[in-house]
């Protein structure tokens, strides 16, 4: 017989037990990333993130978990609901706090019901699960329920009363390319130009490319990405999410899921960008220059991450939210999913004829960027 429980720290469940569920497929639902993110205080109470994972046990085993939070804002979700909770306070009535299943800060599709490998009815026991997290979001003092960038939309229908929102991300996809211009290939000859053009930035300005992982990545490393990852966050939002604490636990404990893209002139570091590794793809998250370098950008985050992507077989680079600049350099409009379920029925409602008609909205926006995609007809 199997019971489940909410935890609100990590440090109530062993690494092993938790990594055992989740498997080794995807980083950020690994202990060491979720956990630096307690430990670093980058989610906590006080940033509005409140711990509150849900974990299901037979025989002292996890069978089931759920990263989830509560949460008294919508920052560092990429799933923007602030008109939802603008509507409730109309009425005065409150939308804060929601309770909140994501990885904060972390715009990637991947698992939020993880169900251990052993359990052979998966797809029954991700409903069961999702209806012990809506059972407690009853009991609780929260509006809504959310459930951001889950990997498929079909898994959910389901469940009654969730909803479900659809959204676009940027993704490169290999084609099984052997190297770099196999790629470019595949593009029309007016964007192979350009690519060649925005990558002669490195020579043209006396810059070395390092990609780092591992033990190759030191201190150094890490504190002048932080300072890069201040600059560009404190220029386009005036602040910062993740603590520098958070970027030293990770370097600590998950090197190895990390790889550190950096520019150089002569022995001077210039730029920055973290991404982070699994077995299939490469997730592109923060970058920062100290420097106006034309093109640095692009070739750090995108053009060195496909490289790498090329060479060692990885099938997806995924570069993050937003940016239909990824457009042009080959990365594929691609739909992302979210589900959501609302307390209050009238407001419930409300929200699924704004779902449905956002919906036909994404729909046309991503039939009209496939027709700007670079690729030869």
């Amino acid at each position: 017989m199997s019971k489940y429980f909410f935890c609100s720290s990590l440090n109530d469940i062993k690494k092993s037990d938790w990594n055992e569920c989740v498997g080794n497929d995807h980083p950020f639902l690994q202990y060491e990333f979720l956990h630096a993110l307690e430990e670093s205080k980058s989610a906590n109470t006080k940033t509005g993130w409140q711990p509150y994972h849900y974990i299901e046990k037979e025989n002292d085993k996890i069978i089931s978990l759920c990263p989830l939070y509560i949460k008294n804002h919508s920052f560092g979700e990429y799933i923007f609901d602030h008109s939802w909770a603008d509507a409730y306070h109309r009425y005065g009535i409150n939308y804060y706090p929601k309770l909140q299943s994501a990885i904060p800060f972390t715009p990637v599709t991947g698992d939020r019901i993880v169900i251990n490998k052993s359990v052979k009815d998966k797809k029954k026991k991700q409903v069961q699960v999702i209806k012990n997290i809506i059972e407690e979001a009853k009991k609780i003092n929260v509006s809504s329920l959310h459930f951001n960038f889950v990997n498929d939309a079909s898994n959910w229908n389901d469940v009654e009363n969730i909803m479900i929102r659809s959204g676009i991300q940027f993704h490169w996809h290999n084609n099984e390319y052997k190297k770099f211009d196999d790629f470019l290939n595949d593009l029309s000859s007016r964007k192979r130009k350009i690519i060649r053009r925005e990558r002669q930035c490195i020579e043209k300005n006396n810059l070395q490319v390092k990609l780092l992982n591992g033990d190759d990545i030191k201190e150094e490393h890490i504190s002048f990405f932080y300072d890069c990852y201040l600059d560009t966050t404190g220029r386009k939002w005036g602040s910062t999410y993740l603590t520098k604490e958070f970027f030293f636990e990770i370097l600590d404990n998950f090197k190895n899921n990390i790889l550190l893209i950096m520019a150089f002139q002569e022995d001077k570091m210039v730029a920055s960008a973290i991404n982070f590794i699994s077995k299939t793809h490469l997730y592109g998250r923060l970058w920062g220059s100290k420097y106006e370098v034309p093109f640095l950008h692009f070739e750090l985050c995108y053009y060195q991450a496909i490289e790498y992507a090329i060479r060692n077989n990885i099938k997806v680079v995924e570069a993050g939210a937003q940016g239909e600049h990824k457009l042009q350099r080959g990365y594929v409009p691609t739909k992302t999913w979210s589900a959501h379920w609302i307390k209050d029925q009238e407001f419930s409602k409300a929200i699924q004829n704004f779902l449905d008609n956002e919906s036909q909205l994404i729909d046309n926006q991503k039939e009209r960027l496939d027709d700007f995609l670079p690729f030869k007809n």
